[in-house]
């Protein structure tokens, strides 16, 4: 059943032209990636989809009994909503109910009244009569998941990243046929991310996302739509599928218009005779010549280019970090912490959000001092440092005064120089783009702009803040070679699983409570390690349970024999589900195997997830008999 349509829709911003003749549909249980480059109008597409923006041409057809939630770049609330409110849609009967039922909750804990507990029992069978439980556990659930607590808290008070959190949290909530979510995995940590994943994976409902998280793409999305200046493409497949058959693609089509070159120039010769279309032999001739040269001359858009830097010269000394300590209040980020830093180490640092990596690269910076402890810079060192917050620029500026406002003259590669211009020019920015103010700029092509004046330094040691958000695959593919090829050091934090096995050798990892650890591994190794760790417990942790319950407990119902063997053999079935599901879970992340196994696996996983659930929940009320 097909439950969105997408007709030949183009737009254009004043000479810019996003997109043309862009035609793709939606079906019933379809998960679809979508990916393009910085600027090409994802966003704008999605927004003319949910009929915020307006296209130039073309339609857009919604299947009238369809409900549809969107995750927006840039959610908009009420102020002056609480967290509560804003999350749950007033006129969704069973979000009034579960409301009234917390409100009498909370009416309770502070008034023990009759007529508190009378209007308790009501809004109790109110959520009987609805069947509500179920729906009040999922928005929980997620609430939970995102750690968004306080739902008391007025919106007014959130920052960005909080605010984008409420607006995933809105929409995961939703009872939905379709979800379009521009870029969810941003301000998420990999916790969050991973959580994401499975809950998606689990949800019957079709999806439309933009994104540009590789696992992500791979682990919930089974198609990748690419949108370009000429239309979609189409890969029915995983990310490895989609870079292959992409590159089949490209060279058919540069064969294809050097064969079409070749053959308009005899053509032309032809034409400068000025045929008379008299014939229909001659006019066909014609009109066949105006294809060609539609063809040959094809605006193929500018491929993203290496990014070259030039490194000043490093020295023996780098960076010494000695038993550092810092503080926020009573919340300790930081507890004596030491390493020496050496030449050409490569470092992602990991945590939740709020654990302290931010914190701890103004550490290093200089931008606040440790408690206790020093940190010594040596003497050749020279920073590059990509923060979250982005570029403090005045938006009515112009983009080629921003770069003059560094250097008119870029040291660019081993021994060449740049202009300004060039320099923009390189980076994908046109020239008409150069003059074009700030604010015009997408997301994307802000983040682009600020890794380029991070570059202009010549910098040895690279710091980079969440470098990957907003950046678009290929950039990204190019700034994880640029970074692996990098002579100096690095230290990195993102969200990008993909991107952190590619650039980094091992990991400092913010644990909670001050502790920082040192893992020489990527982050799929660390992360495995940490899971077969979490296994390890589990086990002993249900070992330590079944022994206490073979003591003889007097005030309980004694199981029967049946019960006490199936208890005993669920042990067994729960750990071969669970390692069954984590070997799927590396097979779906692994980006080897064709379409149709990710298909079969993608199938194995949900099915194995569905008796895993099963097993623990019979498992669980087994152990109330037994114990």
């Amino acid at each position: 059943m097909n439950l969105l349509q997408v007709n030949n829709l183009s737009k254009a911003y004043g000479e810019k032209q996003l997109f043309h003749n862009v035609n793709f549909g939606i079906n019933q249980g379809q998960k679809v990636a979508f990916i393009a480059q910085n600027g090409m109008g994802k966003t704008s597409l999605l927004n003319i989809i949910m009929g915020i923006d307006i296209q130039d041409e073309g339609d857009v057809v919604i299947r009238k009994d369809i409900k549809i939630s969107y995750l927006a770049q840039n959610p908009v609330f009420n102020n002056d909503q609480t967290i509560f409110e804003a999350v749950l849609d007033s006129e969704n009967e069973l979000f009034s109910i579960i409301k009234s039922y917390e409100d009498a909750l909370e009416q309770l804990s502070v008034d023990d009244s009759d007529a508190a507990q009378d209007a308790l029992q009501i809004a109790m069978a109110a959520m009987d009569i609805k069947s509500a439980w179920d729906y009040e556990n999922k928005i929980k659930e997620v609430l939970f998941k995102l750690k968004i607590s306080n739902l008391n808290q007025k919106v007014k008070s959130l920052s960005g990243g909080q605010r984008r959190k409420l607006a995933l949290a809105k929409s995961l909530i939703e009872d939905v046929d379709l979800l379009l979510l521009d870029e969810p995995t941003n301000h998420l940590d990999i916790d969050m991310i991973e959580w994401l994943e499975k809950f998606l994976k689990g949800q019957k409902l079709s999806l439309l996302v933009v994104t540009h998280d590789r696992y992500f793409l791979d682990s919930v999305c089974d198609e990748i739509y690419e949108l370009e200046y000429d239309g979609i493409y189409r890969y029915r497949g995983n990310y490895n599928y989609y870079v292959e058959k992409k590159a089949e693609r490209i060279a058919i089509e540069i064969s294809e218009q050097e064969k079409a070159q070749n053959l308009m120039r005899k053509e032309q010769e032809w034409m400068r005779r000025m045929p008379k279309a008299r014939t229909t032999k001659s006019k066909a001739r014609i009109d066949s010549f105006y294809d060609l040269e539609k063809k040959a001359k094809k605006v193929k858009r500018e491929e993203v280019k290496d990014f070259k830097v030039k490194v000043s010269r490093i020295g023996n000394k780098i960076l010494e970090v000695n038993h550092i300590n810092k503080s926020f209040d009573e919340n300790l980020i930081i507890k004596n912490f030491s390493h020496t830093f050496t030449k050409g180490e490569r470092i992602g640092v990991v945590g939740p959000n709020g654990a302290g990596k931010s914190t701890f690269f103004n550490l290093v910076m200089g931008n606040i001092k440790p408690d206790k402890g020093s940190i010594v810079k040596g003497q050749t060192m020279v920073f590059g440092y990509f923060t979250q917050t982005g570029l403090n620029i005045k938006e009515d500026k112009r983009l080629i005064d921003i770069v003059k406002d560094v250097a008119d003259e870029i040291p660019f590669g081993t021994s060449s120089t740049l202009s300004a211009a060039q320099f923009l020019h390189y980076f994908n920015f046109d020239y008409s783009t150069q003059h074009n103010y700030y604010r015009n700029l997408s997301g994307g092509e802000k983040r682009r702009l600020q890794l380029m004046l991070v570059f202009i330094n010549n910098p040895n040691f690279l710091i980079l803040d969440e470098p990957t958000n907003d950046l678009d695959i290929d950039t990204l593919n190019v700034l994880e070679e640029f970074l692996i090829n990098y002579p100096g050091c690095l230290m990195v934090t993102t969200h990008d699983r993909a991107f952190l096995d590619s650039v980094v050798d091992h990991l400092f990892v913010f644990e909670g409570n001050g502790v920082v650890k040192d893992y020489h591994s990527n982050y799929s190794e660390y992360r495995a390690l940490k899971r077969k760790k979490e296994r390890e417990i589990k086990k002993i942790e249900r070992s330590d349970k079944n022994d206490s319950y073979k003591k003889p407990k007097e005030t309980k119902k004694k199981a029967s024999f049946k019960e006490k063997q199936e208890f005993e053999q669920l042990n067994g079935i729960i750990e071969t589900l669970t390692e069954r599901k984590e070997e799927l879970t590396e097979l779906l992340n692994g980006g080897n195997g064709t379409p149709d196994d990710f298909t079969q696996w993608s199938i194995q996983f949900n099915d194995t997830s569905d008796k895993l659930d099963e097993n623990e929940l019979r498992w669980l009320e087994l152990s109330e008999i037994i114990e």
